[in-house]
């Protein structure tokens, strides 16, 4: 990659690694619901009527919005509103990466490699550890609540290789519009309209920064380099970058925040990221030939490459959707 493209590439990290500080200060402001709702309007408006027609089929876009913008954000921004830390929260949401593959396997019957398989058990191995830590000297329910919401960030992944939409930010800006009203009608049932109109009527420049922030920095200028830099080089050459997510996210936690990362943390953090990288960057198999295929035990034959985790962003996933995911920017 040419230096301009690398900074590019680390850039984009940075903000969505960044993204989850960004979203600790806006749940100072906001019910988590209303805030995910409101990050979904000002990604959606007016981007929508700027990126064009919608490439994919509709039903691939409501399912995505259903259970990426609904279920994901909704369960990623009411685990952190229940005491889950940013920092945490950026490392244990790219657990992402390994649901995607355990979901492909049973849903697509793509079979994971061995070495694949060795690279999910050390990151759960991480979850574990972080879950240990957490348990210790957190709310479980936070915790739990951004794990779950990686799971559906896996199943949103499945869903994105499924429509294998060709342009990643005209997808998300679309996907983006799904979510709004189901996420106000949820705010209004479970956080109270008392609360809503409180949090309306309070709004200031920080919180309009931080929706800003969420919308167009993370979503529209984020989803939209990562994708000019899948066009321009090979997936591989760009995914590693991703891994720098829950870096930023720990570090600039502790810087801003002032979080304080234990060594059970930094352990969680070694495990937890080099189980994705084995997970999402080993290259698949190669598929067999045909006199491989004809000749070889039916048990063998191998089914083709194992999945790439698929295509956000948060911040990431997420581009090439049916290739690699986009990182977590908060997460996305």
């Amino acid at each position: 990659m040419r230096p301009i493209h690398t900074a590019l590439a680390v850039l984009v990290a940075a903000v969505w690694g960044f993204n989850f500080v960004v979203i600790e200060f806006g749940l100072g402001s906001f019910p988590p619901l209303l805030l995910s709702a409101l990050r979904f309007l000002v990604a959606a408006l007016p981007a929508v009527f700027f990126v064009g027609r919608p490439k994919v089929a509709w039903k691939w876009i409501i399912a995505v919005g259903v259970v990426l913008g609904i279920a994901k954000f909704g369960l990623l921004f009411s685990g952190m509103a229940n005491g889950m830390p940013a920092g945490l929260s950026s490392l244990v949401l790219q657990a992402q990466a390994v649901f995607t593959a355990v979901f492909a396997a049973v849903v697509l019957k793509e079979r994971p490699g061995r070495l694949r398989i060795a690279g999910m058990t050390v990151a759960f191995a991480g979850i574990a550890v972080a879950a240990v830590d957490e348990g210790a000297s957190g709310p479980v329910l936070g915790f739990t609540m951004v794990i779950a919401a990686a799971a559906c960030w896996g199943v949103s992944n499945v869903l994105t290789r499924k429509a294998s939409p060709p342009d990643a930010l005209n997808f998300m800006v679309w996907v983006s519009v799904v979510p709004v009203l189901p996420l106000a009608g949820l705010s209004l049932l479970i956080e109270g309209p008392e609360r809503d109109l409180a949090a309306l009527r309070g709004l200031d420049w920080s919180g309009v920064g931080v929706i800003v922030y969420l919308a167009w920095i993370t979503t529209v200028f984020g989803f939209g380099a990562w994708g000019f830099l899948l066009r321009t080089y090979p997936a591989s050459s760009v995914a590693p970058f991703s891994l720098l997510v829950p870096v930023f996210g720990m570090s600039s936690a502790a810087l801003v925040l002032g979080e304080e990362v234990s060594g059970l943390r930094w352990v969680a953090a070694v495990l937890l990221v080099g189980g994705v990288a084995v997970t999402s960057l080993v290259p698949p198999k190669p598929r067999p030939t045909v006199a491989e295929a004809g000749t070889a035990p039916a048990a063998e034959a191998d089914p083709g490459p194992a999945p790439e985790p698929v295509a956000e962003a948060d911040p990431g996933a997420a581009p090439e959707p049916a290739v690699v995911p986009l990182p977590a920017a908060g997460g996305r």
